[in-house]
């Protein structure tokens, strides 16, 4: 996967270590948590074969990190498990460097009040 040359010049040579494909995936599908993706189009995004999508996201399914429904992919929303995986805390570290971390606090200023129907059906 290539990168800019930004981030080339200002990126230390230990974030520069190659993310594994399956830690690339897992980055990417839990930076856009809301979304579920095809394979293709995860591998346009990464810059990655969707041969080796394809093998990742079935490596990643059994590992219980990744749902799979007809075609498409998300992240898992079990944090506890996405939380025990080593190459998502790589791909997480490795993102806040580059994006920078999430703030909580603007997330919540931005949050609607009323609380979703759909969590309303749980309680």
């Amino acid at each position: 996967m290539s990168i800019d040359r930004e981030t080339f010049e200002n990126t230390s040579e230990d974030e520069l270590a190659d993310l594994s494909v399956p830690d690339q995936v897992l980055g990417f599908l839990a930076a856009n948590d809301d979304r579920a993706f095809k394979a293709r189009e995860i591998a346009s995004q990464i810059g990655v074969d969707e041969g080796a999508v394809s093998t990742a996201l079935s490596r990643l399914k059994d590992r219980g990190l990744v749902e799979h429904k007809a075609t498409y992919w998300a992240v898992t929303n079990d944090a506890g498990r996405l939380d025990g995986y080593c190459g998502y805390e790589r791909a997480t570290a490795l993102f806040n460097d580059q994006l920078g971390a999430e703030d909580k606090d603007s997330w919540r200023e931005h949050a609607p009040q009323e609380t979703h129907p759909s969590v309303k059906d749980e309680q």
